[in-house]
């Protein structure tokens, strides 16, 4: 059988395609980060059990990933939540024993606070240091498969901490192999992979863009006999946490969207891959926002402080300029709907002929006194599903498109656009669907789920045309899987 060889190294550089990459999809909700961040820095509790738990989640999906074992859902979140012990692990749970299991997890928990403690002590990237991270990366695992001269696939004692000697080119099931960087030219190019980081790294290249070069590269060189993928996305969260984001974890469920990325990457089309890094990193974002945090107070003087301190705000000239400055905003991102449904509601009556169904849209904006809080209990089980809370207490509205049909039933497709966690400068925009059925002089309602993610933007922004753009691009997604399932649903 013939093999087909796929050359992935060309010799580690920085194109102009990675410094003109768009970051929005991250930017839209950076803003709200940042202010959330001091407030973790000053001192809120539950910000270190956040963080531990991300260093989990990591440490979880970054084995899977590489296929050093499995792990169900559901034993998944337990161990996010709850913490590394072995007697959670039920045999059904895992492929491996539990107690190896565990010393995968704490390796790759370890080699993130590893991680972090570079960060906070300012030691510069290094090719020693990447060293160190990969012997605590294999710490507990002694071997790996490599092919013999034979062609044949057989177990050899891993090298931890060093570079690799024999080529470590893989074979796909479709019998693709391959090419990365021969042991030769290893030490030469990580030192290249250095300067050029530290040159980027200097001149204040966008972290997300910065972070997605150097796991591409990495991966590139493949300097390590294995173990590349777990340094690789190691790499990627060192640069995003030392411009004070957050760690990079690729989920499995999400295994195939970054190879895909990754090999668009090796053609020179880094595009898909700094979009994967954004919504990866936004996601993140999304969950601080919504992770519920408090400060402690050790007695009444500092309570009495912190009291005195908040009236002072709520009457403030400072907080009227913000809440107007915020009313402005999420007004500006109805306007922005509204004039993308316009557009979508002409599309609609050239395309579906008024005796197939009228088309149309109808809009609530949040001064609305009296319909914008249709719809809270449809809102609340729309930030259930996705996990988040849904403060009803902030201003929202909605938008409708409707397709009535010559059956005396219509299909309303419903777009909300409310507060997003506990935070009060963060809007989603999210979907469901409504089926409204008369009969005679009475109608049957029912609700139809809409399994898209919501779209959340940050108030504390500047919004313009990315974030109009990346909005159509969200609704357009919206209206296409909502009238697909119109579309099965018409019997």
């Amino acid at each position: 059988m013939e093999y087909e060889e796929v050359t992935i190294w060309k010799g580690i550089e920085f194109s102009e395609n990675w410094s003109n990459a768009d970051t929005s999809k991250f930017d839209d909700l950076a803003p709200s980060w940042y202010k959330k961040r001091k407030e973790f820095e000053e001192g809120e509790s539950g910000y270190q059990e956040f963080l531990d738990r991300l260093k989990r989640q990591h440490a979880i999906e970054t084995g899977i990933v590489e296929k050093l074992y499995d792990l169900s859902e559901g034993i998944t979140q337990t161990l996010i939540k709850e913490g590394f012990v072995e007697s959670y692990i039920s045999h059904n749970d895992t492929n491996i024993p539990p107690k190896k299991l565990m010393q995968f997890l704490h390796d790759h928990f370890e080699a993130m606070d590893f991680i972090f403690d570079l960060v906070k002590s300012n030691r510069p990237l290094t090719v020693s240091f990447i060293k160190e991270l990969h012997h605590l990366v294999t710490q507990h695992q002694d071997y790996t498969e490599a092919v013999n001269t034979f062609g044949k696939l057989v177990q050899v004692e891993l090298l931890k901490g060093q570079f690799k000697t024999q080529e470590n080119n893989p074979k796909r099931s479709d019998g693709q192999i391959f090419i990365y960087c021969p042991p030769i030219h290893v030490e030469s190019e990580m030192d290249r992979l250095i300067e050029i980081y530290n040159e980027k790294s200097h001149n204040k290249l966008n972290p997300i863009i910065l972070s997605a070069w150097v796991h591409h590269a990495f991966t590139q060189i493949h300097p390590f006999q294995d173990g590349n993928g777990r340094i690789a996305r190691l790499l990627a969260s060192l640069i995003l946490i030392k411009d004070g984001l957050l760690p990079f974890t690729v989920k499995r469920e999400d295994k195939p969207a970054y190879i895909k990325s990754l090999e668009l990457a090796d053609d020179n089309e880094p595009q898909e891959l700094v979009s994967f890094f954004s919504i990866e990193q936004k996601r993140s974002i999304e969950n601080a926002l919504n992770f519920k945090t408090e400060k402690t107070y050790n007695s009444l003087a500092d309570l009495a402080n912190v009291f005195n301190k908040k009236v002072e705000q709520a009457t403030s000239r400072q907080k009227v300029k913000r809440e107007k400055e915020l009313s402005d905003n999420r007004n500006k991102i109805f306007h922005f709907i509204y004039e993308i449904l316009g557009e979508v509601k002409e599309e609609l009556r050239e395309l579906i002929p008024i005796e197939k169904a009228w088309t149309g849209v109808t809009s609530i904006k949040p001064d609305d006194q009296e319909k914008y809080y249709w719809h809270t209990h449809q809102i609340t089980e729309y930030a259930s599903v996705h996990n988040y809370f849904f403060n009803r207490n902030l201003p929202r509205g909605w938008f409708g498109v409707y397709f009535n049909l010559p059956t005396n039933s219509s299909y309303n497709l419903v777009i909300t656009v409310h507060h997003y966690g506990y935070e009060d400068d963060v809007i989603a925009v999210g979907a469901f669907l409504e089926f409204t059925e008369k009969f005679q002089e009475e109608e049957d309602k029912k609700l139809i789920p809409i399994n898209i993610a919501p779209f959340t933007i940050s108030l504390e922004q500047d919004l313009g045309i990315r974030t109009k753009e990346n909005l159509n691009s969200y609704i357009h997604d919206i209206l296409k899987v909502g009238l697909s399932i119109i579309i099965n649903e018409i019997n």
